[in-house]
């Protein structure tokens, strides 16, 4: 079906070595895109009018119909099943690709920002990284604001794990104490996470429309530098003999729990 399109067939060939790059932070860094993977992501992209350079297909794509109804009028390249299977990270390669623009990072005026935002202080596990992104955006969140320490917005299992809804929110990399401080001068609670004297239980906070919500690293927790900022600490309280909730389940109960 993809008779005009230029056809690459070897893993060897220098885009296919360059496009496999894309898994490392520097190379998206140096070549300014990063990698889709799945017709379901490629799909949001498009639909959220993302700047896609380039759509890597298999020539026996099966949604090529649906594909061909998005009237793409960047770059196409038919590739073999080899190079899908050497670009893909999965065991089952849906045979398309797309190689997306990283966009220049937006000036923000933190004195305007609004809404219900997460701010991700250092969380590395992409499938916490994406289980909680994919949460704020069900539950109506403005954004994420990925902070020091937290896995690279780009990286291949945090793209995968997103799984679309980084296309439906804001998202940013930032200081989060320049965020937390500006949420404050506008009054807003900014609410930290972590089991203490001083914490409160998370029923008892009421439900906000602008607001922050910190949620800490794995292991460590909160940096105490961004506990010592917010507004006030939460506690999940636990009925059964479970030490801790995962980091990603705790975020999607707050998170429900605290949007109004």
């Amino acid at each position: 079906m993809f008779i005009s399109m230029e056809v690459i067939t070897a893993t060897s060939n220098a885009r296919v070595k360059a496009w496999k790059k894309l898994a490392k932070k520097k190379e998206r860094q140096k070549q300014g895109q990063y990698l889709l993977d799945g017709w379901h992501l490629v799909k949001e992209a498009l639909l959220a009018n993302q700047k896609i350079a380039t759509i890597l297909v298999v020539a026996d794509f099966k949604h090529a119909s649906e594909l061909a109804a998005f009237d793409f009028k960047g770059e196409m390249i038919q590739i073999s099943d080899n190079v899908a299977k050497a670009l893909s990270e999965t065991p089952s390669p849906q045979g398309i690709f797309a190689l997306v623009e990283i966009p220049v990072a937006a000036d923000v005026e933190l004195a305007d920002i609004s809404g219900a935002w997460l701010f991700l202080d250092g969380v590395q596990d992409p499938g916490n990284i994406g289980t909680m992104v994919r949460t704020a955006d069900a539950a109506g969140f403005s954004g994420v604001v990925f902070g020091e320490g937290s896995a690279d917005l780009y990286q291949p299992k945090v793209v995968r794990s997103m799984q679309g809804s980084q296309f439906h929110l804001q998202l940013h990399v930032g200081n989060l104490s320049e965020w937390i401080a500006a949420f404050q001068a506008q009054k807003f609670p900014v609410f930290g996470t972590e089991l203490n004297e001083a914490a409160r239980n998370f029923r008892e906070v009421g439900q906000h429309q602008d607001f922050a919500l910190i949620m800490g690293n794995e292991g460590n927790g909160m940096r105490a530098d961004h506990l010592a900022q917010t507004s006030l600490n939460l506690y999940i309280p636990l009925a059964g003999n479970a030490e801790s909730l995962n980091v990603a389940v705790a975020a999607g109960v707050l998170m429900f729990q605290l949007k109004a």
